[in-house]
C-alpha cells in the first residue's frame, strides 16, 4: 500500500493506493476504486476490501471523501452526495492518468453503494460497478425509517437551522453518528460494529460524529432513482439481514445494462469486516470485476 493524494476540485483528497503483489508498472492492471458508509474513513472497510482486492490482482484505491478523515473540505463530518460525486470522479480521473490501469470499476460498501448508483448513472469512465449490503434509500422510505413525515420535516428544519449558524458564526453542530442508547444520533441503535473498539469504533482516524447542516443533503439522498440511468454492468451483493432488502432488489430490476444479483447469507455490519463474509463478498465481486473490466 502507498499513500496518494489527488484533487477533487480545490480540494486534496488523501487516499490509500493498493498493488498486487510483483507489481510491475510495465503491466496493465485492473483498477477498482472502495468506498465504505456515511462517514467512515478509508481505514475502515473500504480498505479491508482494497486489500483483499489487491491479493486478487487488481489495483485498489480506498480514500477519504473529502470532510472526512484526512482529506480536506469544511465543513467537517458534512454528508453531501454531489460533492462525493465530484470525489468518485476525481478518483476516476486520477487512476485513469497511470499509465499501468486499463480499466476502472467501483466497489460500494453500505452507503457507498448510492454514491457509486450516483457515478455510474453520471460518469461512463466506469466500466463496472459492484456494492455491498448497500444503503439505497428514497423519499418513500424516509417516513418509515425516520418515524414520520412529520419528523423528516423536523430533522430537515434543524439541519438548515445549523447550516444558518455555521454561514453566520462559523460553528458547526454535530450529534452523534451512532448510538446504541441516544435516539439524537443520526442512527440509532443496534450499531454495533461502530460501538465496538475491536470493530469500527476502534478505528482512530473516525469520529463519531454527524453535522447537524447535513439533514437537508443526507435526507434528499436518492439512488434509487438512479438505476434507470444506469447501463454499466452491475453486481448487487445483498442479505435478507442487510437494509433496506426490497428496495435493493427493486434497484436490480430497474437497472438497464448487464447485472448480476447475489443474495447472501449474513447481517448488515458483518459484511463490513467479517472475514467470512468479505471473503465471500470479494470472491463475487473479484469475479464479477475480471469479467467485465478486460
Amino acid at each position: 500500500m502507498k499513500k496518494i493524494t489527488f484533487k477533487s476540485g480545490e480540494l486534496t483528497l488523501a487516499g490509500n493506493l493498493y498493488l498486487p503483489a510483483n507489481f510491475q508498472p510495465i503491466k496493465k492492471y485492473l483498477a477498482v476504486i472502495v468506498a465504505g458508509a456515511l462517514t467512515s474513513v478509508k481505514e475502515q472497510m473500504a480498505s479491508i476490501y482494497a486489500k483483499a482486492l489487491a491479493k486478487k490482482g487488481f489495483i485498489a484505491l480506498a480514500f477519504d471523501y473529502a470532510n472526512y478523515g484526512e482529506s480536506e473540505g469544511l465543513p467537517r463530518q458534512f454528508e453531501d452526495p454531489i460533492q462525493k460525486l465530484n470525489d468518485l470522479k476525481a478518483a476516476i480521473t486520477i487512476l485513469e492518468d497511470q499509465h499501468y490501469i486499463k480499466n476502472i470499476g467501483a466497489l460500494g460498501i453500505c452507503t457507498s453503494g448510492g454514491n457509486m448508483a450516483y457515478l455510474a448513472a453520471d460518469d461512463k469512465r466506469l466500466k463496472a460497478m459492484a456494492t455491498v449490503a448497500a444503503w439505497l434509500p428514497n423519499k418513500e422510505v424516509l417516513p418509515l425509517l425516520y418515524g414520520s413525515k412529520e419528523k423528516v420535516a423536523e430533522l430537515n428544519a434543524l439541519g438548515e437551522k445549523a447550516s444558518k449558524a455555521y454561514a453566520g458564526t462559523g460553528e458547526n453542530k454535530t450529534i452523534l453518528a451512532y448510538s446504541n442508547t441516544d435516539e439524537t444520533a443520526s442512527h440509532f441503535g443496534p450499531m454495533e460494529y461502530y460501538m465496538d473498539n475491536s470493530r469500527g469504533g476502534g478505528i482512530k482516524e473516525w469520529k463519531n460524529e454527524f453535522a447537524v447542516m447535513s439533514w437537508p443533503t443526507w435526507l434528499a439522498f436518492d439512488p434509487m432513482t438512479k438505476a434507470k440511468n444506469i447501463d454499466t454492468p452491475t453486481l448487487i451483493v445483498h442479505s435478507d439481514n442487510s437494509a433496506l432488502t426490497q428496495n435493493a432488489k427493486d434497484f436490480y430490476n430497474d437497472l438497464k445494462g448487464e447485472k448480476e444479483l447475489a443474495w447472501l447469507e449474513g447481517d448488515h455490519f458483518d459484511f463490513y469486516d467479517q472475514k467470512d463474509k468479505v471473503d465471500e463478498a470479494i470472491k463475487r465481486t473479484a469475479l464479477f470485476f475480471n469479467n467485465h473490466l478486460k
